[in-house]
């Protein structure tokens, strides 16, 4: 199975995950509930650490659970963990394998703190490590390039949300996530034909805010890794404190607007950068709006809800990063100078 099968499977992938740890979930928010955190501690790296990103923003804005992404160099290089004792400890791996993120699970359980591990692998060192595991069910994945097993990762990470706010609605709503991938599929001719337009592109850059801050930061990690563009993420926010200085005419600004709170800010600072500077827009979008505003358009469902959006918009991403590696005539299965698993310390 090659990368644009395992894109292909998220449907598949995501489905599995909701309906075979259901009862897994709804255990570890019996647990969280139980102990009442008062914060909660994530140690990531890679694709898994963006979606620690979505953990932050869902988790904040829906379960009032302050989130903080860890440094797990602390752990294992300068030996001085924090504090962490009345925290849920939470290590996300795709692979459960990296010796950083074990070493954080096993500081936190060693202080008393509830850990979890979510991870693709329930044997893996990092769910040993762990007092409650989730399995993200997202079967083997051999491409080098995360894309089901980040998916899982976001959908595990919607699935504790709404078992712990209990909103039947929100429930509801994220088991439509497999039928929501599979409208953003469907987009696959128009972005194998778009990529064409991009095939010269060596840098630019990625905007996103709010939930799908973290959109942003993985669309980048695959812009960077497949296709070997030099795409940096940034906040709508924080894209206009400098960085803005990059853009001008023809730059490449590709974007992800999902209607929601962070719509309006994000679509006015799209309008300026194609009006004043003259940009080149790739959106992914939901409302006709930003679309309008694109040279290229990507549209999601437009009843789409901005918390459970990161799900499906990170798809025509994935897409784009894949056909436009293949226009550029790079090896979409072997990254230079990367490996399934990456072990660091």
């Amino acid at each position: 199975m090659g990368l644009r099968d395992e894109i292909l499977d998220q449907p598949a992938a995501v489905a599995r995950l909701l309906n075979g740890q259901a009862g897994t979930v709804a255990e570890v928010a019996r647990r969280i509930r139980d102990r009442a955190p008062r914060l909660v501690y994530i140690a990531a790296r890679g694709s898994s650490d963006n979606a620690g990103l979505y953990a932050k923003y869902l988790w904040g804005a829906h379960n009032r659970l302050p989130v903080a992404l860890a440094t797990p160099s602390l752990f294992s290089v300068y030996s001085s963990p924090p504090a962490l004792g009345e925290a849920l400890v939470v290590g996300i791996s795709q692979s459960g394998q990296s010796p950083d993120i074990v070493s954080v699970v096993e500081e936190g359980r060693r202080q008393g703190a509830l850990t979890l591990a979510i991870t693709n692998d329930p044997t893996s060192p990092l769910a040993g490590a762990a007092e409650l595991v989730i399995d993200t069910m997202a079967g083997p994945e051999l491409a080098v390039a995360a894309t089901k097993t980040y998916t899982t990762q976001l959908a595990a990470i919607a699935m504790i949300s709404t078992a712990l706010s209990g909103d039947a609605g929100q429930q509801a709503r994220l088991a439509r996530a497999p039928a929501l991938i599979g409208e953003a599929l469907a987009l696959e001719d128009t972005i194998a034909a778009a990529s064409a337009r991009y095939r010269y592109m060596s840098q630019g850059v990625v905007l996103g805010r709010g939930f799908n801050y973290a959109t942003a930061f993985e669309w980048a990690l695959k812009l960077k890794e497949l296709a070997y563009v030099a795409a940096e993420p940034y906040s709508s926010a924080d894209f206009q404190h400098g960085p803005v200085a990059l853009a001008s005419r023809g730059f490449p600004v590709f974007a992800v607007v999902a209607g929601g709170r962070m719509a309006d800010n994000i679509r006015a600072l799209l309008a300026r950068l194609v009006a004043e500077q003259g940009v080149e827009l790739l959106a992914i979008a939901n409302d006709a709006e930003s679309l309008a505003l694109a040279h290229t358009p990507l549209p999601l469902p437009a009843d789409l809800p901005e918390w459970l959006s990161p799900i499906p918009a990170i798809v025509p991403a994935q897409l784009l990063c894949y056909h436009l590696t293949r226009a550029r005539g790079f090896d979409t299965e072997g990254p230079r100078g990367l490996t399934k698993v990456t072990l660091t310390w």
